[in-house]
């Protein structure tokens, strides 16, 4: 009798011992993307600039940064996970360096109110990182006037070599990708409306 209830206790210790392993995980690391900080809008505008959340794949919306690790296979990390959703960091991120590419122009989320305003509209395919250790950021983007018509439309697709390994050079990586993509934007923006 003693030798079953030797037994009936280890038993039921098991289960108590690995939930508190995993209950003493390491949390996962959480990343911002780089980038610039919002100009100070201009007095007199030249135009308005709305720019909109990007549409983004499913699989490029979650938490974990995601890594390609072959030709049709994609991974998200665990432990490694962005802070904020990345559409807002990339609609966030994306003003900030337009309204310091383009100085006279006034950049706004899209919930602003201006009947005058050029609208971006951006989809975005790839956002991440490959097992070549590059960071590549690839999709459309939409110049739409108040009207509805487009302006110009262009695809891009960046991509940036990793200084070193690891998920923060991955993620620096990815902001000058970013980085690439708005001065492309930026550029078209002049040509529409000087």
């Amino acid at each position: 009798m003693r030798h079953l209830i030797g037994k009936l206790g280890a038993m039921l210790l098991v289960p108590l011992l690995l939930s508190a392993c995993a209950s003493q995980s390491t949390p996962a690391t959480r990343y911002v993307l780089p980038g610039a900080q919002l100009a100070s809008p201009p007095a007199s505008p030249a135009g308005t600039l709305q720019v909109t959340s990007p549409r983004l794949p499913h699989y490029l919306d979650v938490e974990g940064i995601v890594m390609q690790t072959d030709d049709i296979t994609l991974r998200e990390a665990n432990a490694h996970q962005w802070a904020e959703a990345i559409g807002r960091q990339l609609e966030r991120g994306m003003r900030a360096r337009l309204s310091k590419a383009l100085p006279r122009w006034r950049v706004v989320r899209d919930a602003a109110s201006d009947d005058q305003a050029i609208t971006l509209r951006l989809e975005v395919d790839q956002f991440q990182g490959r097992q070549d250790g590059r960071a590549i950021a690839s999709g459309q983007w939409q110049l739409i006037d108040p009207q509805g018509e487009v302006l110009a439309m262009e695809t891009f697709n960046a991509d940036t070599p990793l200084e070193e390994d690891g998920y923060p050079a991955l993620v620096r990586a990815l902001g000058k990708s970013w980085d690439k993509v708005s001065e492309q934007i930026a550029q078209a923006t002049m040509a529409v409306r000087p």
